[in-house]
């Protein structure tokens, strides 16, 4: 058999597990590419065996959570409600398990020619857990409860460049920008910007867990435990979602994680523990699976406060660090070097030109000598609740600086509360980041003057104009230039220091059963609910 036909067999194969074929016309197919019947059946019994199947209860424990979470989508600020979000609710478009961007509650899109407005076509017939119609009111409403005043929220950055949002009718809406956007789609696909019932114009009660996805929820005890029922209602189809129940547990201790995954009392974990994940492998009830995205860990400086406003300061902390040290034993090789910026080698515009920063105490000490700073003690506050090793990363990187004369003292903060009492409140601490799509979302969510995540509170002149001219840009040259000046400024200037992506390690129960799947987010792009079932 050629290795076109092989191809196209494997394809026939995938028709039939997805039901767009019956086995009878993959039979046939089949024999025309010279594949004898006995092997023709057998195929079609594995693939029938492996097909989704309906049933179960799954039970999940996540590496966050935290009591001061809200049911709210402008609040979600972890891994845990994004999991909560993905079960209850659905968005105008996802990045799909093909890796490019689908349709969800949209049906579909088109732009103007200048990509300034965008016309959204929504689908028919989808219905809220309590019976309601989706109508364009609701996106429109939905929207617009991240773009007030007094919006708090983390899309509200993203959203700025909505001039206008309007219906067009019961199933369309038209949404004018302030300029062109040629990745709008990927930025309405945004997880805060949830569509949710609305009443007279507005979102009724942002903090309802009454959505259009998956699941419903039947109870939920933020930080702690969450319990979902299947949607029967569904509009996606194929037998979504494929468990008929499911609980969220928030497990932060990866210890205690693993060893409710190996005891049996969850089937799925997220964030191994990168330091016994070869012992995790051993067990033969165990499946450990990774995925590549744009999944990042940073050590974040406030540049509105001393001493981290000095940007040679930030210069001697940058090369301060042995970054091949810690991906070595922080993420045992789990990753790629970070470069001091947000963009990873799995985006379109990522700057591999740049070279890499390496350790480098010489030009430390040089630097730290500029800033007038030599000798300077600087407290570095981290939990593993920031990411796995967390802590680990922080005392290495002590290590490290002290031999260029920059005394780091590691602060231990408390898992819980991490996200609320310390990140974007002290002036240095460890993060990590899920990163985004495309460059304009990362850069707009995290890097851009005033976004509300903008956990730096870095304002540099220069690259806001460029924020702007590159999102409008269509010419994919000029728009690449304009990415890679971006990253350069980020990674000189900035006040983040990135010294590895790093891979989504997990694991889950050996009964689960998936297809392929994507990076864009942790556990399949936090799509496990409906995309895993149990075999």
């Amino acid at each position: 058999m050629s290795d076109i036909d092989e191809r196209r067999l494997r394809w026939l194969e995938s028709e039939l597990g997805k039901g767009r074929i019956g086995r009878r016309e993959f039979m046939g197919r089949a024999a025309a590419l010279g594949v004898t019947t006995a092997l023709a059946s057998s195929l079609a019994g594995k693939v029938a065996s492996a097909a989704p199947k309906v049933g179960g209860h799954l039970r999940v424990g996540l590496g966050h959570g935290s009591t001061t979470d809200s049911l709210d989508p402008a609040t979600y600020e972890n891994g845990y409600m994004a999991a909560v979000n993905y079960s209850i609710h659905n968005h105008l478009a996802e990045v799909g398990q093909s890796g490019g961007l689908d349709p969800e509650l949209a049906e579909s899109w088109e732009a103007s020619a200048d990509a300034s407005t965008w016309t959204f076509k929504l689908r028919s017939g989808v219905e809220f857990h309590n019976g309601k119609s989706l109508t364009a009111e609701d996106v429109v409403a939905s929207v617009n409860h991240h773009r007030g005043e007094d919006s708090k929220s983390a899309a509200k950055p993203l959203l700025e460049q909505v001039e206008d949002i309007q219906t067009d009718g019961s199933d369309k809406v038209v949404v004018r920008l302030t300029g062109g956007n040629a990745d709008f789609p990927y930025v309405i696909s945004d997880y805060h910007i949830a569509i949710l019932p609305s009443k007279d114009g507005a979102i009724e009660d942002p903090n309802t867990p009454i959505g259009t996805g998956p699941f419903v929820l039947e109870s939920y005890d933020p930080g702690v435990r969450s319990s979902f029922k299947r949607n029967a209602n569904y509009f996606k189809g194929d037998g979504r979602p494929y468990f008929e129940s499911m609980e969220l547990l928030s497990i932060v201790d990866v210890a205690a994680r693993t060893n409710a995954l190996t005891s049996g009392e969850i089937d799925v974990m997220d964030r191994c523990d990168l330091k016994t994940v070869h012992l995790l492998k051993r067990n033969p009830n165990v499946k450990v699976e990774q995925t590549t995205g744009t999944l990042h860990y940073t050590f974040p400086m406030r540049t509105d406060t001393p001493p981290f406003d000095n940007n040679d300061l930030r210069l001697a902390l940058k090369y301060a660090v042995d970054r091949e040290e810690l991906l070595q034993k922080v993420l045992k090789g789990f990753g790629a070097l970070g470069n001091d910026h947000p963009i990873s080698p799995s985006n379109r515009y990522h700057a591999s030109s740049l070279p890499q920063r390496t350790y480098d105490v010489d030009k430390a000490k040089f630097h730290l000598k500029k800033a007038g700073m030599e000798g300077i003690t600087v407290e570095l506050s981290a939990a593993d609740a920031a990411f796995a090793g967390a802590v680990d990363a922080a005392v290495l990187y002590k290590e490290h600086a002290a031999k260029a004369g920059i005394n780091i003292e590691v602060a231990r903060e408390p898992n819980d509360g991490y996200w609320s009492n310390v990140w974007m409140k002290k002036p240095w601490c460890a993060c990590y980041w899920g990163g985004r799509p495309t460059e304009d979302w990362m850069f707009s969510t995290a890097y851009a003057a005033g976004a509300s995540w903008n956990d730096t509170f870095w304002d540099h002149e220069r690259f806001n104009k460029l924020l702007i001219e590159a999102r409008a840009e269509l010419d994919e040259s000029k728009r690449g230039q304009m990415y890679t000046e971006m990253q350069q400024i980020v990674a000189d200037e900035g006040g983040v220091v990135v010294p590895f992506f790093a891979n989504y390690v997990f694991a889950t129960s050996t009964k689960i059963e998936h297809g392929e799947m994507q990076g864009n987010w942790d556990l399949d792009g936090d799509k496990f609910m409906e995309r895993w079932w149990f075999a």
